[in-house]
């Protein structure tokens, strides 16, 4: 099963900040299920979670309510991302021991404590400790992306190890959105996602992409199967609503193919 079709880049929702103001409180609102019913609803394609070691966000419980729900969405995905080395393994074993469904394991080099994910894998350095992981993964039935720098030339590295898709990670293209730099940034990333995808890996992407430099990415970075969107998606959700929220994401990613 894939996310995308041929044609078309996915919307997978990330519901981390949804969890962190209802962590604020002892009240159990904002309901992180409610929200992704409610973007599955409006047209998202997936669900994305980081269930980090500190629970900052998203909790134990929250990854197995979401599985529960995404049964009912059996044309939709599931993505957990995080940091192999620390808890993602073990909650990959666990949804699927119960029989949830998990789609997508995205490995992300974070710390426990860091802020937000800002660096990816490196190779070779990294590779030998992560060849048994995704190979785990594999045989868990569970396709791999690894969160990656716009490097081209580290893609051949991600393909030797056993990903299945890298997923890059946009910040610097974002930050350089209203600066002079933009277009540089664009010809990177469509350099390493050309890079990707001639190592036959799948591409996804994601990292403070929004409602303004959405169209312009997919429009230049060929092959995008996915993008994750969080902080952005929410801060725009609290004027709009989850629904309109969704639809305008998904009118931006329609318009980079017209």
């Amino acid at each position: 099963m894939t996310l995308a079709t041929p044609h078309r880049t996915a919307l997978s929702v990330n519901l981390n900040k949804v969890a962190l103001v209802r962590n604020t409180r002892h009240l159990g609102i904002p309901s992180v299920t409610r929200a992704a019913t409610l973007c599955l609803q409006a047209g998202a394609r997936g669900i994305t979670v980081h269930p980090r070691p500190d629970e900052r966000h998203i909790r134990h419980h929250d990854v197995f309510d979401l599985a529960d729900l995404m049964q009912a969405w059996p044309d939709r995905e599931y993505n957990i991302e995080g940091n192999p080395f620390h808890n993602l393994m073990a909650i990959a074993r666990e949804v699927k021991a119960r029989g949830l469904p998990l789609h997508q394991l995205t490995f992300v080099p974070d710390s426990e404590g860091q802020f937000t994910s800002d660096h990816g894998w490196s190779f070779p350095q990294d590779a030998e400790r992560l060849r048994p992981l995704i190979a785990e993964a594999h045989a868990l039935g569970v396709r791999v992306s690894l969160f990656m720098d716009a490097e081209p030339g580290q893609m051949a590295g991600a393909k030797a190890v056993g990903a299945d898709r890298v997923e890059l990670y946009t910040e610097p293209y974002a930050a350089a959105w209203h600066t002079p730099q933009r277009g540089v940034q664009l010809e990177r990333f469509r350099a390493a996602g050309q890079a990707a995808l001639e190592a036959g890996l799948g591409l996804n992407a994601g990292h403070d992409l929004n409602r303004e430099n959405l169209t312009a990415f997919l429009h230049n970075v060929p092959g995008v199967q996915e993008v994750s969107i969080g902080h952005a998606l929410m801060a725009d959700a609290l004027e709009l609503g989850y629904a309109a929220t969704v639809a305008d994401y998904n009118r931006c990613i329609e318009q980079a193919y017209v």
